[in-house]
């Protein structure tokens, strides 16, 4: 990433499970990130329910892949959620 390219935000992440998914992928595609977690030990979690687990961010020129990534990851994650309550979908 050169010195110039701004770190954007590609996507909200759940859990910490979520991101462990969402950053395997991201390391598959070779795009650099960052997650940046909302949970703080002061506040138990407050933050959580407001703005979710945490956010992805990635350079200006990845942003539309991870999107694209993080879209599909989110899709299985709550396909196998469904699976495990019973559902089908």
């Amino acid at each position: 990433m050169e010195a110039t390219d701004q770190w954007v935000k590609a996507g909200t992440v759940e859990n910490r499970f979520e991101g462990d998914r969402i950053s395997q992928a991201l390391q598959e595609a070779g795009i650099q990130f960052l997650i940046k977690s909302f949970l703080d030990t002061a506040y138990d979690g407050l933050y959580i329910l407001q703005k979710g687990w945490g956010v992805v961010m990635v350079s200006e020129k990845n942003k539309e892949e991870a999107e694209r990534l993080i879209s599909e990851i989110k899709k299985t994650f709550v396909k196998e959620e469904d699976d495990e309550t019973g559902q089908l979908g």
